[in-house]
């Protein structure tokens, strides 16, 4: 047992790097995927996700798998995709929903012929999939940084994101802080997006966002003990997808973000709020 679920965190620090990675990102991206879950808007993060590939491929393109260029490039282009929807839908008849599909499906065959253009298979799987066993120190940091800057910014405008999902009109009624907290709220989706990007590449980066946020459902009946849910499936999920690639010899994205599937299924049939279970086979109440 020891072997299996302690040791290789013991013996090996790209073992130790890779769960201090997933740790990381639980706790920054889970929050995020609650709000996106709560807005309605779960199929955005993905969207997004897919959006970020032509920044990092150009910037693969010109310098290779360096850090800082895939980093400012996803950014770059995460934020030219999430105005350029909201625009189109202000200013057009397409709704946002359908502009984020369109540019969806044009940044992921852009990104994938930009890539291919240099690079070989490995580097495309490399970017399609990440790297979470690969983390080194400089990646750490970013992830930490983008993981502290997510914290301090839903700190600060957690009352108008949280009214902002509730009632948006009544938000609007009251106060003017509704547009600013939308914008710096995609912010953090891009921001996110991109530290996911490089442990788990554009294909499954919003893995770790929106699985543990959706499985909490089941499980938290106030925000609070949603987000709190939601990192801890996180973890949980990094943890054992971790054990279950050194294990079984599987990719280690992939794994991590097959566990948060599981606990996603599990909670649906368990959990405690509206799980199959519990809603179709509720428990007898006791009488006196």
């Amino acid at each position: 047992m020891y072997d299996a679920l302690i040791g290789p965190f013991v013996e090996f620090e790209f073992m130790r790097r890779a769960l201090v990675g997933a740790i990381v990102l639980s706790l920054g991206g889970a929050p995020i995927g609650v709000f996106l879950m709560l807005r309605r808007m779960s199929l955005m993060g993905d969207a997004m996700a897919h959006a970020i590939l032509p920044g990092a491929a150009v910037g693969y393109l010109m310098f290779g798998l360096a850090l800082l260029p895939l980093t400012v490039g996803g950014i770059l282009a995460g934020f030219i995709v999430a105005l350029g929807s909201g625009l189109i839908a202000r200013f057009t008849a397409l709704k946002e929903d359908a502009s984020l599909a369109a540019f969806y499906l044009i940044s992921l065959a852009l990104g994938v012929i930009i890539v291919s253009m240099r690079g070989s298979n490995v580097d495309l799987f490399r970017v399609l999939f990440g790297t979470v066993l690969a983390l080194d120190d400089p990646t750490l940091i970013l992830l930490g940084a983008i993981t502290t800057v997510t914290l301090a910014a839903l700190a600060l405008f957690w009352r108008p994101l949280v009214l902002d999902c509730v009632d948006p009109g009544f938000l609007r009624s009251v106060s003017r802080s509704g547009a600013p907290a939308h914008f710096v709220f995609l912010g953090l989706v891009v921001l996110n997006l991109v530290a996911g990007f490089h442990a788990l590449g554009t294909l499954l980066a919003v893995g770790l966002m929106m699985l543990p946020a959706i499985a909490a459902k089941f499980w938290a009946r106030d925000l609070t003990s949603l987000v709190g849910c939601a990192v801890l499936i996180g973890m949980v999920s990094g943890y054992t997808g971790l054990v279950l690639s050194y294990n079984m010899a599987t990719p280690s994205g992939p794994s991590i973000v097959l566990m948060a599937g599981v606990i996603y299924v599990l909670s649906l049939v368990f959990g405690p709020r509206g799980g199959l279970v519990p809603t179709y086979w509720p428990a007898r109440h006791r009488e006196a």
